[in-house]
């Protein structure tokens, strides 16, 4: 422990017992609901007093790695983070950025070609369907301000169904990540509120020729269309911006 501290001078002792933690569960392969090393085992350990311990224990909780549960048979627990507060916490960075469409088309149109191949094969019955029903939902042109709203958001759900299927966990964080960062620029600029159904007619066919593309698992063809809809989708998306950010 005295080698540990001697080479992590610098660090607080507290911030080392949270890496530890956090190298314990990579090396583990600990899942959520693995109950840590009680507070007197951690004390021990670490050769440290009950406030560094509980001070990393608190920096664990606030990551969103561990909760706590009072009472016998309580102690510390560790929880998985979910996408929401890690890609909610990016985007809020990104806010004082100025990210614009161009940007995360930048991106998207090499994430989510590579995202969608990796899908081929994967997709179950269930994905299936909410594919469809997000398809459908865009399948008429709106009749109010709010549908328009819903058919944006649904346009970027399909793609979302598509994420959370994806076996490879950064593709699937950044794909989502990226709808959402999309989805941002909709309802925080009220680009719902200029008709574009156009726009959404072109999604529409993508989708539909997409959906067919993997019931028949024809690889080439995803790809091949997943690249075409994403540049199409951004001269589109980048025109539609254009014409909000002047109205507003």
């Amino acid at each position: 422990m005295a080698e540990i501290q001697r080479k992590y001078r610098k660090q607080k002792l507290s911030d080392l017992i949270v890496d530890e933690v956090k190298s314990m569960i990579v090396a583990e392969e600990l899942l959520p609901g693995d109950r840590l090393p009680n507070e007197k085992d951690l004390i021990d350990q670490f050769g440290c007093s009950k406030g560094t311990v509980r001070e990393a224990l608190k920096a664990l909780e606030v990551e969103g790695l561990v909760y706590t549960r009072p009472g016998p048979g309580g102690g510390a627990y560790l929880s998985e983070v979910g996408t929401e507060p890690a890609s909610k916490m990016l985007r809020n960075y990104l806010y004082f950025n100025h990210l614009s469409a161009e940007q995360i088309y930048q991106m998207r149109k090499l994430i989510e070609v590579e995202l969608a191949v990796s899908v081929v094969g994967k997709l179950t019955q269930a994905d299936f369907e909410l594919l469809e029903a997000h398809t459908n939902s865009c399948a008429t042109p709106p009749e109010s301000e709010d549908q328009q709203r819903s058919q944006r958001i649904a346009e970027l759900e399909f793609h979302n169904v598509l994420s959370d299927a994806c076996p490879n966990p950064l593709l699937s964080f950044m794909g989502r990540f990226l709808n959402e960062a999309l989805r941002d620029l909709v309802v925080l600029k009220k680009s719902y509120q200029i008709d574009a159904y156009q726009f959404t007619q072109s999604n529409v066919d993508y989708h539909e020729r997409l959906l067919d593309a993997y019931r028949a698992e024809d690889e080439a063809q995803v790809r091949r269309l997943m690249g075409e809809h994403m540049c199409e989708a951004e001269a589109h998306f980048v025109a539609l911006d254009g014409k909000i950010s002047k109205k507003m």
